[in-house]
């Protein structure tokens, strides 16, 4: 895997006929669920990734870090690295392994260190605002 520009003049990484760009989100970027805002964040970043919808990531100042508690789940992606997990508290319980972080993400993703990313079908919404 090898450095590249992607289409939209970001740096990413291209292996083929798979690419992902990554770019910095300036709108208004919530997750809510159960009318409870998790995340909120004017700094976000968007993952596109050839194939997948794009992927909103959060800063972690940006995230309720209250109601996330790290799970012992983890996956491994051979284009970003090893995702590590987080249940989400909610006034109903848990939503297992609902957030995921790559915490040392491979030297092409290495934007989204430490960013952390909902999975949009575990939450109510995401909302992007201007």
């Amino acid at each position: 895997m090898s450095d590249a520009l992607t289409p939209h003049g970001s740096p990413g990484a291209s292996t083929g006929a798979h690419a992902i760009a990554i770019r910095a989100n300036g709108h208004r970027v919530r997750v809510i669920h159960g009318g409870v805002t998790m995340a909120d964040t004017q700094s976000g970043l968007t993952l596109a990734e050839t194939g997948l919808p794009d992927v909103f990531y959060f800063p972690r100042g940006d995230v309720n870090m209250a109601r996330l508690e790290r799970s012992t789940h983890t996956s491994h992606c051979p284009f970003k690295g090893e995702a590590s997990y987080f249940h989400l508290r909610t006034e109903d319980g848990l939503i297992e392994n609902a957030v995921w972080s790559y915490e040392t993400p491979l030297e092409p993703v290495a934007q989204i260190k430490g960013y952390l990313a909902f999975y949009a079908s575990r939450v109510d919404r995401i909302d992007q605002t201007s």
